[in-house]
């Protein structure tokens, strides 16, 4: 399976080829936003094989007003009895459904029938105006396939998996001479052995801290471990072994380090039964400080499988899986547990129409789910899904070993899940207060601003710096389900005209550079009328996704008082925009949080009530907007503050880096030195010694 995230866009060579049904010559519509390209990736989806076959249709003698059933019924005269993929595509060329089959031609054909269908796949033929094909060689692979499409295309139909979070694994590197065990998310494109996923940073953090003890593995960075002439404090307490200084030989460590490994894979039992061996042998023969040794990292191993409330006796390797339904949303809860102890657990919830069961929810949710981790070995269900056998099939043949799919009836698995159950209702409600309680806030910011209808996305601007450095403007996004953390934008000022320290021209810039932006890629969506939350709702029983957020605001705070509101104002009149509701939020007298002052422009200044729940919410976007805002600014500046000079400065990588430090001590020695001085580093040639010169004596 590939590893992309939810919310990268597909680019041209990153589907498989598809034939295309329209009867356009160019392929208008089906061919823009789809991203069907070369056919490459399709192999690499279904297991790395050769590209996956293709063919073209005969050209439709449709009239480009077609629709529904006589454009489907068209696309079935062709159709192989093989297993393949469909997509199903509007007038405009976006893709609303995606689907896989043992047979294209009988599952399309079930399509060209309206009776007994639900209003969801009604409305689905209805809007189809095109349809796309690829044949697979197997069911499975067309699964594998239709799950990495789904989370790329995103289409509106299917069950999405709309938490594109990435969980953090734990890395034992394997590109320096002294692995180190290391916190990693994102792509896994460092070599090196990856153990997870896990379910929170915590969770990471608490496993290493007790890795280190059992193992004594580092966990510096390699330039920090190249630069050390003594042992660090971990040393010294006992949570490293010192490769870094030589303080264990490098054979030894190695032992470490594959110790670590076996115990990360599941072994587990095997480690500690060897570790205790160890410790006896050791106290046999009166060594009883290398005993003490082996007690220390048993005890810490120990700890490691107790410091969370439910770790399996029986299951070393598992994922589970619990879905509960409640009000028209889904929730599902999983568990990992690896190494025989729990990992952690994380809520997620799918976008799913409403008509659709939890079975069918959780199995269209799981290909999508593997589609970029790694599975276990076993992984529990809650419910019985129909096709157990044929994802087992696909997992496995992604995984290169046997994965088990179950839904135990008994026993201690049955009691995870069960477990897992509980947490999923658990979460499902607080997330249904949570959503209740959030849209009377909305309604009633529009009615404290005077809007003429509940606000479906929020802005809130603000910038930071210090006397005018590393100036940066952020803007943060609130919608029906919270705060949207997927569309927050961070902006480098880049003015050289602007007077350190001007948060006018600051404001400006980042308001002309966001409204420009908006009016070269979204200016259709900007004449249509923003629905309320409800009566979207009311057209569409599909559940609303952050994703789906309009995408121009239809009301912007700005973090300041009257100027800052002018200034706003007058940039967005010079673009053009007259109809976006502008707020400014001026802090209290002494700042006291509560007696804030807001403008709108035409109006007189005024206060909401000090225990109004609206203000407190206000206040809420107010202080997300502003740590947003510093937090940019202060990885600004610590970059800033650990640039070195000589990183500008071609040519010098590094290791040529690395060498000149060692020899003259520090960057500004490096600066002050003469060609020859420089030609007695290791590594600078004449050519290279002459830039570093010249960069420095311009």
């Amino acid at each position: 399976m590939t590893g992309r995230k939810n919310d990268t866009p597909p680019e041209d060579d990153d589907l498989p080829e598809a034939f295309d049904l329209d009867d356009t010559e160019d392929g208008d519509g089906a061919g823009e936003g789809t991203g069907e390209g070369t056919g490459e990736d399709t192999g690499a989806t279904a297991g790395g094989r050769a590209p996956l076959p293709v063919f073209e249709a005969e050209p439709s003698p449709l009239g480009p007003e077609a629709r529904g059933v006589d454009v489907i019924s068209h696309a079935v005269r062709r159709l192989p009895l093989g297993p393949g993929v469909y997509r199903m595509l509007d007038e405009e060329g976006t893709v609303l459904y995606v689907g896989k089959a043992r047979s294209l031609k009988k599952r399309v054909t079930s399509y060209t029938r309206l009776q007994g269908q639900s209003n969801r796949i009604l409305r689905m033929i209805m809007a189809t105006a095109s349809m796309e094909f690829v044949t697979t060689r197997t069911e499975t692979e067309a699964l594998l396939l239709e799950a990495n499409l789904i989370k790329r295309l995103r289409p509106r139909f299917n069950v999405l998996l709309r938490d594109d979070k990435s969980f953090p694994y734990i890395l034992v590197t394997g590109d320096h001479e002294a692995p180190a065990l290391v916190k990693h998310r994102g792509a896994r494109r460092r070599k090196g052995s990856y153990f997870g996923p896990f379910a929170s940073a915590g969770a990471v953090n608490r496993t290493i801290n007790a890795l280190q003890k059992a193992f004594l593995i580092r966990n510096c960075s390699d330039s920090y471990y190249a630069n050390r002439s003594r042992p660090c404090l971990l040393y010294q307490i006992k949570r490293c072994a010192g490769p870094c200084t030589g303080e264990i030989e490098p054979e030894d460590y190695a032992g470490l380090v594959a110790e670590a490994k076996s115990f990360l894979s599941g072994r587990s039992q095997m480690v500690k039964k060897d570790l205790a061996r160890q410790m006896e042998a050791a106290a046999e023969t009166l060594d009883f400080e290398r005993a003490a040794v082996y007690r220390d990292r048993l005890s810490a191993l120990s700890h490691i499988q107790s410091h969370q409330g439910i770790n399996p006796q029986n299951v070393e390797e598992a994922d589970v899986f619990a879905i509960h339904e409640d009000g028209g949303q889904y929730c599902i809860q999983v568990f990992f547990f690896r190494t025989g102890q729990n990992w952690g657990n994380h809520a997620l919830f799918p976008r799913a129409d409403r008509s659709l069961g939890v079975a069918e929810v959780l199995e269209s949710f799981l290909a999508q789910f593997y589609d970029d981790k790694p599975v276990p070995r076993l992984v529990l269900l809650s419910h019985e899904i129909e096709e157990r056998a044929l994802l087992a099939a696909a997992l496995s043949e992604s995984a290169g070993h046997k994965i088990e799919v179950a839904v135990p009836q008994r026993g201690e698995k049955r009691e995870l899940v069960e477990h897992a159950l509980k947490n999923a209702r658990e979460a499902l409600g607080r997330r249904l207060a949570e959503t209740s309680s959030h849209a009377r806030l909305l309604k009633g910011v529009g009615e404290a601003f005077g809007l003429t209808a509940t606000p479906r996305r929020i802005e809130v601007y603000d910038n930071s710096h210090i006397m005018g450095t590393n100036a940066v403007g952020g803007m943060i996004v609130a919608g029906p389900e919270g705060f949207a953390k997927g569309q927050y934008r961070k902006f480098n000022i880049r003015s050289q005209d602007l007077v350190p320290g001007d948060d006018y021209g600051m404001m400006r810039e980042v308001l002309t550079r966001r409204f420009s932006r908006l009016l070269k890629e979204h200016a259709d969506e900007r004449k249509a009328a923003t629905p309320a939350p409800e009566a979207a709702a009311a057209d569409d029983e599909i559940s609303e996704d952050t994703s789906a957020l309009p995408a121009w605001p239809d009301l912007v705070f700005i973090d300041g008082g009257l100027g800052q509101l002018n200034a706003a104002r007058e940039t967005l009149s010079a673009l053009g925009i007259e109809d976006v509701p502008l707020v400014g939020i001026a802090k209290g007298p002494d700042r006291d949080a509560g007696r804030e002052k807001f403008f709108i422009p035409g109006k007189p200044s005024f206060m909401l009530p000090e225990r109004d729940p609206v203000l407190y919410f206000v206040q809420r976007l107010r202080d997300e907007a502003h740590r947003f805002a510093i937090g940019t600014h202060r990885a600004r500046r610590k970059k800033d503050i650990t640039r070195n000079p000589l990183d500008e400065i071609a040519g010098i990588g590094p290791a040529r880096k690395r060498a000149l430090l060692r020899h003259f001590g520090t960057a500004k020695a490096v600066s002050k030195a003469g060609i020859d001085d420089l030609m007695a580093v290791d590594g600078v040639s004449e050519s290279v010694a002459r830039a570093i010169y010249d960069h420095f004596h311009e």
